[in-house]
């Protein structure tokens, strides 16, 4: 149960979106589907929609449904009587029995068995379930929130999803951004993180990001999100340790350089292929034929496989990649933007 909810960070206007999406709907009795990354904050938004409810003096309960096995998953969601399976010796109260009158939150609801989707479909439509090993039909009141990050009407399609289940979720659907999405958050975001780990830490002041520091958070991608910020900011504070000068180093990876390559045969084949690829693009336009050659055409393709190349070598890093091909930062801009754009 949830007593404390977390602040939203952040001014762009992709989250303001969410959020006022989340706001507007929190007053509606009605199940809500929350879709996003792993790490984007699926969770904030589902406390925003209970705590801005009537409901918000009620519990508010969580549950992830990937990391629970089918058959626990079951006792976990509609509890169950003494006997219904080994070593079950007493009553069980599920999360719907503890979420009565309040809000319950299902994240990673894509992992659910078809099985349990039509219990939870059944809770749903009529508020009523049965524990298990039980023959009592209980009834709830429950504000049912659903997140995922799994293309749900695709498996639907496919019927590994109950479309009719979907269609109960989906009374409205709030996305939200991922941060490569709302990158004017990033400095907001990794200040608020870096003095909680400070105080964390029993340091007496944090002393800000260079500029070398917060360029490096914006170039990087951020396939975790904000989780991922959130780590790479209290990693990178910790090792820098007490200090009263900017934090310089970002840390974004921290595994050993050797360790990074999963399968270094793979690896080797993969940048082979690309190399074999340029280098036949590089025969094609130095070599001399009969033929009519449009120079500039061949030109425009070596530059865009050599950007390419230079980007995924460097993690998409701009500014390696420049590094990397002796540009400035605005040369390989300018490419990006008439290559890649």
């Amino acid at each position: 149960m949830t007593s404390n909810p977390q602040r939203a960070i952040g001014s762009s206007a992709a989250l303001a979106q969410a959020l006022e999406q989340a706001s507007a709907l929190a007053n509606i009795n009605r199940p809500v589907l929350v879709l996003g990354e792993r790490g984007t904050g699926k969770e904030l938004i589902a406390e925003r929609l209970h705590y801005l409810s009537p409901r918000w003096d009620q519990a508010f309960v969580s549950l992830n449904c990937a990391t629970i096995s089918e058959d626990l998953m079951e006792s976990e969601l509609f509890g169950h009587e003494p006997g219904a399976f080994t070593g079950a010796q007493k009553i069980h109260h599920g999360r719907f029995e503890r979420a009565d009158g309040g809000s319950l939150f299902l994240d990673e609801l894509g992992a659910m068995s078809t099985r349990l989707q039509e219990k939870l479909l059944r809770v749903i439509e009529y508020g009523e379930f049965e524990r298990l090993g039980g023959h009592k039909t209980l009834k709830v009141d429950v504000r049912l929130i659903a997140a995922t990050n799994a293309d749900l009407k695709n498996m639907a399609a496919k019927g590994e999803f109950r479309a009719d289940l979907l269609d109960r979720l989906a009374f409205d659907v709030i996305p939200t951004p991922p941060l490569r999405e709302r990158k004017e958050d990033i400095a907001e975001l990794a200040d608020y993180f870096a003095m909680r780990m400070s105080i964390e830490l029993g340091w007496e002041s944090f002393a800000g990001f260079s500029d070398k520091a917060m360029e490096a958070l914006k170039q990087h991608n951020w396939p975790g999100n904000i989780r991922e910020l959130k780590n790479c900011i209290e990693r990178s504070v910790f090792r820098q340790g007490e200090t009263n000068e900017p934090l310089e180093n970002i840390i974004i990876d921290p595994f050993p350089q050797h360790f990074n390559s999963t399968n270094t045969e793979e690896k080797v084949a993969e940048e082979t292929d690309k190399q074999s690829a340029l280098d036949t693009q590089h025969t094609e336009l130095v070599k001399t034929s009969n033929q009519q050659i449009d120079f500039k055409q061949r030109l425009n393709q070596l530059e865009k496989a050599l950007l390419i190349q230079a980007l995924e070598q460097n993690q998409q890093s701009q500014k390696q990649a420049a590094k990397a091909l002796n540009l400035s930062y605005d040369q390989i801009r300018g490419l990006i933007k008439k290559h890649l754009r």
